[in-house]
């Protein structure tokens, strides 16, 4: 029985795994160039979204649909629950990239991250995010110390 090397069952079952830092630029029209590496592992379009710290997330179809039905499988009694819906969903942009691997960052989305031309788009596994290059850079500046100090909390140990 031959085996093809190219198909492996486990990874084909994850979700892509979005890593990296970019720094492309939007241009006039709002087109954001996704990042050559994130083309094939977005498939054939992408939802942007409001996120958390005022980032715009970028989420593979597959992903966002995930995400969208965890959120509704919350009772719509809870009130917190329906309010992250509400702004997660109304601010949701599905997008097809064209030719040359852009996607429209909607106004709305970029006046809710301060998006100019000057962004960043990184990796966060099953998602990117997009933001303005001074707020990422502030953010990771103040979280570095955190970064260090939490990784024992998050982390497994792990023996080598």
């Amino acid at each position: 029985m031959g085996s093809d090397p190219a198909f492996d069952p486990i990874e084909d079952t994850l979700p892509p795994l979005l890593l990296g830092t970019y720094t492309p630029k939007i241009d006039a029209k709002g087109r954001l160039a996704l990042p050559a590496k994130f083309r094939t592992l977005l498939g054939r379009g992408v939802v942007l979204a409001r996120g958390q710290e005022r980032c715009v997330y970028l989420l593979p179809f597959r992903e966002f649909r995930r995400m969208a039905a965890q959120i509704q499988r919350t009772s719509v009694s809870n009130r917190e629950a329906r309010e992250y819906s509400r702004v997660f969903m109304s601010g949701a942009s599905d997008q097809v990239p064209d030719k040359q691997g852009r996607v429209l960052v909607p106004q709305l989305l970029r006046t809710y991250a301060r998006l100019k031309d000057d962004i960043v788009v990184i990796g966060v596994g099953t998602r990117a995010e997009i933001w303005d290059r001074q707020t990422w850079e502030r953010y990771l500046e103040q979280k570095e110390e955190e970064y260090s100090e939490t990784a024992d909390d998050i982390l497994p140990v792990v023996d080598f």
